[in-house]
């Protein structure tokens, strides 16, 4: 058939197995190129923004005020499955990231999730209680996000977080500092390492973290692409980033 993806014999493209549609805050210029990087063959990435360069509570909740229409345009390029892979949004409060999915799935009548989603589900395949918090925000985003965790049933052990604002200098920060600053709390007793924002640069250093932290590694990128993958009904584990893609989805 002329046009036809001839790998797959299905006519969807380079989405043969999955199209993923992505919604990004608009300074965030890392979760593109990271997830690129981890997605397996017939699994294509769409994208589109929505704007977030700041880290005020009215910066963080006006990222959500146009969700409908961005999703709209996903499900004009025939996204399958669509995620809001923010962080600091969606686990803004308990709720945000069940509204976030009930809005997006309204919509695109298609399934949805957010990073908030992702984490929770990989921190309880990793079987992890105690959790060391990396992350590059400022204090109040870090307090919502030990909340939300708590709210979950993982306890916060140690909370790291660097005054950042927005995702073009969350990330400036180089993957080596980020190995650094994650090592330096190593002895806080966490039986899982949470490195949190979509904008920061870590996916080359999980398996580094995990060999000498003995401890499994998450981070939002790589959290958002295990939960979508794995609810999709695809069982890829690249060995490449982390303990987590050998997971099946918590029960």
């Amino acid at each position: 058939m002329a046009g036809a993806d001839t790998n797959s014999g299905v006519g969807k493209g380079y989405g043969w197995r999955l199209s993923l549609g992505m919604l990004l805050p608009s300074s965030n210029p890392v979760a593109e190129p990271e997830v690129t990087r981890m997605l397996p063959e017939g699994v294509s990435l769409l994208t589109t923004r929505l704007k977030l360069a700041g880290s005020t509570r009215e910066d963080l909740l006006g990222m959500t005020r146009d969700v409908e229409s961005a999703v709209a345009l996903l499900c004009d390029a025939g996204a399958d499955r669509i995620v809001f892979n923010c962080t600091a949004v969606s686990t803004f409060d308990v709720a945000m990231g069940d509204v976030l999915r009930e809005r997006i799935e309204k919509v695109a009548a298609r399934p949805a999730t957010s990073t908030a989603d992702a984490v929770i589900g990989a921190l309880k395949a990793l079987g992890a209680k105690r959790i060391g918090l990396i992350t590059p925000y400022i204090s109040a985003v870090v307090e919502r996000e030990i909340a939300f965790l708590k709210h979950h049933g993982f306890e916060v052990v140690r909370s790291v977080g660097r005054d950042l604002v927005e995702g073009k200098a969350m990330s400036s920060v180089e993957p080596g500092q980020w190995y650094r600053w994650t090592m330096d709390n190593a002895d806080c007793g966490a039986d899982a390492y949470f490195l949190s924002c979509t904008a920061i640069r870590v996916i080359d250093i999980i398996p580094h973290l995990e060999r000498d932290l003995g401890a499994p590694v998450v981070t939002s990128n790589q959290a958002m692409l295990w939960w979508c993958l794995r609810h999709a009904g695809l069982q890829d584990s690249p060995e490449a980033f982390g303990r987590l893609f050998t997971k099946r989805l918590p029960v």
